[in-house]
C-alpha cells in the first residue's frame, strides 16, 4: 500500500480540526470555567430532542458547580473537581456512574488533576470501587507523595482516605451494557465506543489554573488496559501563565503525540496561542490515525476548544455569562 492514501486521509482529519466559536477577545475574567462531556460521532441526525436536552442539562449542572465555587473565591482546583462530579454522577457521561464495561463486564476507571501554581497532580487508573475517581485523583495529589496509583492500591488508597466505596455493580447501565454485548458481538468498535472521557479546566481570582479528566475508558477494553486520562501530559497538565488542558479522544494516539503538555509547551517556548498550538497537536494525532478533542484556558483565562471529531459535549461559564454546544457548527 502506498503512503498517498494514508496522507490524504490525514489531511482530511486535520482539515477537520475544529475550533468552536468563543468570543474573539474577550477580556480577561476574574475567573473562567470551561468543561468537555466527550467528543466523537455526535451530529444533529444521530440524536433526539430529548438527549440533547438532557446532554445540555449535564453540561450546565457542571458548570454550575464549578462557577459556585470560582463564584465565591474558591481556587481553580477546587472548581476542576466540583465540575466534573457531577458527570460522575451522570450516567449519560463515561466517568462514574454510567461508565462503559471491560471486555470481562467489569468497569475500571480512570482520573486526574492538576493545578498550575506548583504544578502538583494526582491520578488513579483502573479504580474499581471508587465512587467518584477524580476524588481519590485528589487524594493522591493532596494526601500523599506520589502522582499516581493504579488497580487494587488504588482503591485501597482511597478506602484508607475515606472515600465512598461502591461495589462495582454501582457502574452499571443498561445502554452501557448494550454496547459491550454489540461490541463483543461485531468485533469491532465505532468511535463512540473509544470516546466519553469528561474533564474541565479553571482560572481562579487569583490568576491560578487546573485541569481535571476522569473517565470510564473505552467499551470492551482489555482488563487492565489504561488509556489517556490518568496521564499527566496527555490528558491533563496545567501550568500558570501558560494553559489548562483537558483532553477527550482515542488515549492511545493521545498517549503518543503527549497532547496536553505538547499544547503547553507549544503555548510557552512558541508564543503560540492556545487554539493553534492545540491544532498542532490534533494535527499530529489525525496523523496518526486517531481523532478527539481539548479544552482549554491560556494563562490569561481565554478559553477555547478544539477538536477533530463531528462533535465535542462543551461549555464556558464566568461572571458575564454561560455556553454550552455539542455539535461542530454550533455557534455562541
Amino acid at each position: 500500500m502506498t503512503l498517498k492514501p494514508l496522507i490524504a486521509a490525514a489531511a482530511l482529519l486535520l482539515a477537520a480540526c475544529t475550533t468552536a466559536p468563543v468570543p474573539a477577545d474577550p477580556p480577561a475574567p476574574e475567573w473562567r470555567l470551561a468543561i468537555h462531556g466527550g467528543a466523537g460521532v455526535i451530529t444533529r441526525g444521530s440524536m433526539t430532542p430529548e438527549q440533547e436536552a438532557e446532554f445540555t442539562a449535564g453540561l450546565q449542572a457542571a458548570l454550575a458547580a464549578g462557577a459556585e465555587v470560582l463564584r465565591n473565591g474558591g481556587s481553580a482546583v477546587d472548581a476542576v473537581q466540583a465540575a466534573v462530579l457531577p458527570m460522575e454522577d451522570n450516567p449519560i457521561f463515561n466517568a462514574g456512574k454510567g461508565a462503559v464495561f471491560t471486555a470481562a463486564g467489569t468497569h475500571e476507571l480512570d482520573a486526574s488533576i492538576m493545578e498550575g501554581a506548583t504544578r502538583n497532580a494526582g491520578s488513579v487508573a483502573g479504580v474499581t470501587i471508587v465512587k467518584n475517581p477524580i476524588l481519590a485523583a485528589r487524594a493522591v495529589m493532596d494526601k500523599s507523595e506520589h502522582v499516581m496509583f493504579a488497580g487494587p492500591g488504588a482503591d485501597a488508597f482511597a478506602k484508607e482516605q475515606g472515600l465512598e466505596i461502591v461495589p462495582n455493580t454501582y457502574f452499571d447501565t443498561e445502554r452501557r451494557r448494550e454496547a459491550l454485548d454489540r461490541v463483543l458481538e461485531e468485533r469491532t468498535r465505532t468511535a463512540e465506543d473509544r470516546h466519553g472521557t469528561v474533564g474541565a479546566v479553571a482560572i481562579d481570582i487569583n490568576g491560578n489554573l487546573a485541569a481535571a479528566t476522569t473517565t470510564g475508558g473505552m467499551t470492551a477494553k482489555t482488563p487492565g488496559r489504561i488509556g489517556d486520562s490518568p496521564l499527566i501530559g496527555a490528558a491533563t497538565y496545567a501550568e500558570n501563565g501558560v494553559c489548562a488542558v483537558s483532553a477527550t479522544g482515542h488515549g492511545e494516539y493521545f498517549i503518543r503525540v503527549g497532547v496536553a503538555k505538547t499544547i503547553c509547551d507549544r503555548v510557552k517556548l512558541k508564543g503560540e496561542s492556545i487554539g493553534d498550538a492545540a491544532r498542532e497537536a490534533l494535527g499530529e494525532v489525525a496523523t496518526l490515525g486517531g481523532d478527539g478533542g481539548v479544552v482549554l484556558i491560556d494563562g490569561d483565562g481565554h478559553p477555547d476548544f478544539v477538536f477533530n471529531s463531528e462533535g465535542m459535549y462543551r461549555g464556558w461559564i464566568d461572571a458575564t455569562g454561560s455556553w454550552t454546544a455539542i455539535y461542530g457548527d454550533d455557534e455562541q
